[in-house]
């Protein structure tokens, strides 16, 4: 779950936010021999009481069964002529990285071929390598940068390999463990941010110097490109290799949500591409595409937050300000995504969170650009398209699911008929037996917030239904619908209600729903949470007793606050690498470069509103707490196990009914392999069954 880049640095300990007493710090020592004793002792209580019976270890085998399944469909990305698929299954834990044909892969079984086999790198190198993605050089695609992560942490070692060998190059082009942001130049050359030794990272834990650094040469030689500052968030630098569009770029990111880009000159001279800090943008071949995140005036025209805009890059540069509005919101609709192919732009539209798509095609001098549907999805389900290559033709992957719909993949052509199916994902349960349906709730300050509900169709309205609420509300990240085999067979199956709740902090209206949950308001995330449960119970699908609530990342601070603010709502609570004391956030791990969607607690004025979301300052004796269960991971450098360490440490030393459970390895998502991961999510869900379940008291 999103909180995307991250790291370990601790910072200074001389904060306004630390000058109180936390019996519990020393939990902060995340690799300390102590503090890893102390979370075995939990670890096992927790598998004890919850993850040792019978039907635990059926759960977590169906689990496995749908991550480990070889009918899934192996999605692929094209790189030069060949698709390219990394690949997880019970033969193969750590993955495959592998590659066919277009013919092969429109075969029900492909003939694959093997270019990277990590679980036999992992065992020649005796370490616990995670793949953490390729970036291969264009237009030639024969060498490729190999990010690796020990244990899943976000910080990789990065290596030169080569496509046609299909091997590491000696004497290459590598990075040791780092919070890198590398790419490639040319052949000769990589743009690199790392951890260049002290005073070269961000108090975010992320690079702040990008080099240039030239094959052959010590990375100590490499030339400075650009410097940001400590406080910034990161720096990077790349070069689009678009034939005959080729670009070099420079990239300040100030915080979560505001940077600075420029275009360097052949001589190294930097010129800034003059748009609000606050918008993204992107540019592709002679056209930049920008998405302004705040009211922008340009002239006599104000384009809302949430639009999208095109103008000719090299006019733009050139001063010029012609730019024509793609797409513009409105108050239930907003651009969930974009991509290209050669000669067309594919829309993503989301209207109250279901999509549809719209193909729009540039036309000759100041003509508006063509627009027509690519179809809209099944109803309550999710539609996506995507350019197989932009480069080079107007193919596109369409992919449609749903909860209770396994996903289909098709390819097309713009402009050449209907996207015919390619690939089927298998039904790993039964969905006969079940309907969808989307409700909204109201809020305390009167909003309108939607969410959907899962259930058997012959659903009593009785008060009794085991119900899992999930939500995730930050970011401007959207929960759409989609299909999970895992939750179908621990959940559903077995009789229980999911509900995934669209609260405010997310991006299903655009950056007003997000923006709406921002610091000072960020209560507005609970609250809108809390408006769905009671509308559950309302309509009597619920109760309390039987009500349970999930969530990770910034989807288990959301949790905490539950377990603090409205206890009386829950009869249970799971939440998973989560970020829980807003008081040291800053100081712990990537903490600081989340302050855009927080605040910052060192400032006594900010933290006077952070501390009413901080779970772990809030959390006292005497309340009416539901069981809570924390999990985490020792190598996630991204948010960090301290958080769910203290919280259930300062639970438990109440009183209260709390478990933990940290895995040693995995990083942000808590697993390395499928059976970690099914490990957790079986946990999670038992946790769930022994406390709401039908028959729990």
């Amino acid at each position: 779950m999103p909180f995307f880049m991250a790291d370990s640095y601790t910072g200074p300990m001389t904060s306004t936010a630390s000058t109180q007493t936390d019996e519990h710090q020393w939990l902060e020592d995340i690799d300390g021999a102590e503090q890893l004793e102390w979370a075995r002792q939990h670890n096992a209580k927790t598998v004890q009481r919850y993850a040792q019976s019978p039907g635990f270890e059926r759960m977590k085998q169906g689990i496995l069964e749908v991550l480990d399944s070889e009918a899934r469909i192996p999605m692929v990305r094209k790189i030069g002529p060949l698709f390219y698929n990394f690949w997880r299954d019970k033969k193969n834990p750590k993955g495959l990285w592998r590659r066919t044909t277009l013919a092969e892969y429109r075969k029900p079984q492909p003939d694959w071929e093997t270019v990277l086999d990590l679980d036999v790198l992992a065992e020649a190198d005796k370490e616990n390598w995670v793949w953490h993605g390729a970036d291969c050089l264009q237009p030639g695609y024969k060498r490729c940068l190999i990010s690796l992560s020990r244990g899943g942490a976000d910080a990789n070692v990065v290596r030169e390999f080569d496509l046609e060998l299909k091997e590491f190059v000696a004497s290459g082009f590598t990075l040791p463990e780092a919070k890198s942001n590398v790419a490639w130049k040319d052949i000769d050359h990589l743009y690199v941010a790392t951890d260049f030794g002290p005073g070269s990272m961000t108090s975010s834990s992320y690079p702040r110097i990008v080099k240039e650094w030239k094959r052959g040469t010590p990375l100590a030689s490499a030339a400075t490109v650009y410097e940001g500052g400590e406080d910034d968030m990161t720096v990077s630098a790349w070069r689009d290799n678009t034939p005959g569009f080729e670009r070099d770029f420079v990239s300040r990111q100030m915080d979560f949500y505001d940077s600075e880009t420029w275009l360097r000159a052949g001589d190294g001279r930097l010129v800034k591409i003059d748009v609000p800090d606050d918008a993204s943008t992107e540019v592709m071949r002679e056209w930049m595409l920008v998405e302004p995140r705040s009211p922008w005036t340009v002239g006599s025209a104000t384009y809302p937050p949430g639009s999208l805009l095109a103008t000719r890059f090299d006019d733009y540069m050139a001063g010029q300000r012609e730019i024509t509005v793609l797409f513009e919101p409105d108050d239930t609709t907003a651009l969930d995504d974009y991509s290209w192919t050669r000669h067309h732009l594919i829309l993503n539209v989301m209207h109250d969170v279901v999509n549809r798509l719209e193909v729009l095609t540039p036309q000759a001098g100041s003509q508006p650009w063509k627009r027509e549907s690519l179809g809209g999805a099944p109803e309550l389900s999710t539609i996506a398209a995507g350019g197989i290559d932009e480069d080079e033709n107007d193919d596109y992957f369409l992919t449609v699911s749903g909860f209770l719909q396994p996903t289909t993949l098709y390819i097309g052509t713009i402009g050449r008929g209907e996207p015919e199916p390619l690939k089927d994902s298998p039904a790993f349960f039964d969905a006969s037996g079940y309907r969808v349906s989307q409700h909204f709730a109201t809020s305390k300050d009167g909003t309108r917030v939607p969410y959907f509900e899962i259930a058997p169709k012959n659903l009593q309205a009785n008060g009794r239904n085991p119900t899992l609420q999930y939500a995730y509300g930050g970011f401007e990240i959207s929960l759409q619908p989609s299909y999970s085999g895992a939750i179908g067979r621990a959940w559903l199956e077995r009789g229980g209600v999911y509900v995934v709740a669209n609260i405010r902090g997310g991006g299903e209206y655009g950056p007003r729903w997000h923006q709406a949950a921002l610091q000072r308001d960020r209560l507005r995330t609970c609250e809108d949470f809390a408006a769905v449960s009671e509308h559950l119970i309302a309509r009597n699908i619920t109760s309390p007793r039987h009500l349970g609530a999930m969530g990770g990342s910034n989807g288990g601070l959301l949790m905490g606050n539950m377990l603090t603010l409205y206890p009386q709502l829950y009869g249970a609570i799971v939440s998973e690498v989560a970020l829980l004391d807003m008081k040291r956030y800053t100081h712990l791990s990537a903490g600081a470069s989340w302050i855009a969607e927080y605040g910052d607690p060192d400032d006594p004025e900010e933290w006077a509103w952070i501390q009413a979301f901080s779970p772990y300052e809030n959390a006292k004796k005497g309340q009416p707490y539901p069981p809570a269960l924390f999990t985490t991971s020792t190598r996630d450098d991204r948010v960090g196990p301290v958080h769910a360490r203290k919280m259930h440490a300062k639970l438990a030393a109440m009183g209260y009914d709390s478990s933990f459970y940290e895995n040693m390895e995995g990083g942000h998502s808590a697993a390395t392999d499928n059976k970690e991961a099914a490990f957790m999510d079986a946990l999670g869900y038992a946790y769930l069954w022994e406390h709401i379940g039908r028959t729990s008291a």
